[in-house]
């Protein structure tokens, strides 16, 4: 922001570059030419807004939000298997609102087997679309998938070494990234780290519970929406993160709560981590 009091030029800066490259560099441009530059204005709020970016420079992967819908009990579909809709329409057009907001949409290969999802933005007018990313070790995917032949967005496909050449030719326009495992699956840093690579900064991950699971367990979950619906499954219906393989309670990541809204008759809760 640029002020003029008595004549002379004042800038103000809420925070300087993370990049190393660029670092510093605008100030000294602006204090060579004469202008007073003040920094470390409303930092708490700009780094906010910067995450993303923030987080690719300093961390070479994108920022990640978790996107949960879920009962009161934390389950996403009945023993049988349904799961439309666990919430209303309110909350389903706010996230097609933070789909527009981050750079990918990401989800596991079981959610894209189970519910063909199109992972675009819809319902709000001509706006850019989201890259529509899936995570599949070994490609095993259904290539009759509806992101695959309706050319709304980019579809990249994060995969391991072992996925079959034949299956890699079948996706049609597919970007595919080859990503380091960890054991049997992919090493969710290898996969956000060349999400980085390529350019992405912010990342919505909309499933499932597996893939869901190793971003938390990994430390890579920056940021999480809940959104809660008032409907009570129990036990024998599907959790919304999988099986974590903790013993001891000081193991679980954990998480504070940043935000708490009404979305027409569900609840969002936005929670972020404490460390």
């Amino acid at each position: 922001m640029a002020l003029v009091a008595a004549g002379v030029a004042r800038v103000v800066i809420a925070q300087t570059d993370p990049d190393p490259r660029v670092d510093g560099g605008g100030i000294r441009i602006l204090q060579d030419a004469g202008i007073e530059v003040t920094t470390g204005v409303c930092t708490d709020e700009a780094a906010l807004l910067q995450r993303g970016f923030t987080t690719r420079i300093t961390q070479n992967r994108p920022m990640v939000t978790l996107k949960l819908a879920s009962t009161l009990d934390g389950r996403i579909a009945t023993a049988s298997g349904e799961s439309q809709w666990i919430t209303g329409p309110a909350a389903r057009a706010h996230v097609h609102a933070q789909r527009a907001a981050h750079d990918a949409v990401m989800v596991g290969a079981g959610t894209l087997r189970a519910d063909d999802p199109q992972l675009t933005v819809r319902g709000m007018g001509d706006v850019p679309q989201p890259v529509r990313v899936v995570v599949s070790r070994r490609l095993d995917l259904p290539p009759t998938a509806r992101m695959f032949h309706d050319r709304a967005a980019p579809v990249w496909l994060c995969h391991g070494a072992a996925a079959p050449a034949p299956l890699r030719d079948q996706f049609g326009d597919a970007r595919l990234i080859e990503c380091g495992q960890d054991g049997r699956n992919l090493d969710p840093s290898a996969v956000l780290h060349a999400l980085g690579d390529a350019g992405l900064t912010r990342v919505y991950c909309e499933g499932g519970g597996a893939l869901a699971a190793s971003l938390l367990a990994a430390g890579l979950v920056d940021e999480i929406h809940l959104y809660l619906a008032g409907k009570i499954i129990g036990a024998e219906g599907t959790p919304s993160i999988a099986a974590m393989g903790l013993s001891k309670l000081a193991q679980a990541p954990q998480f504070a709560l940043s935000a708490h809204r009404q979305i027409g008759a569900d609840a969002l809760q936005v929670w972020r981590p404490t460390a």
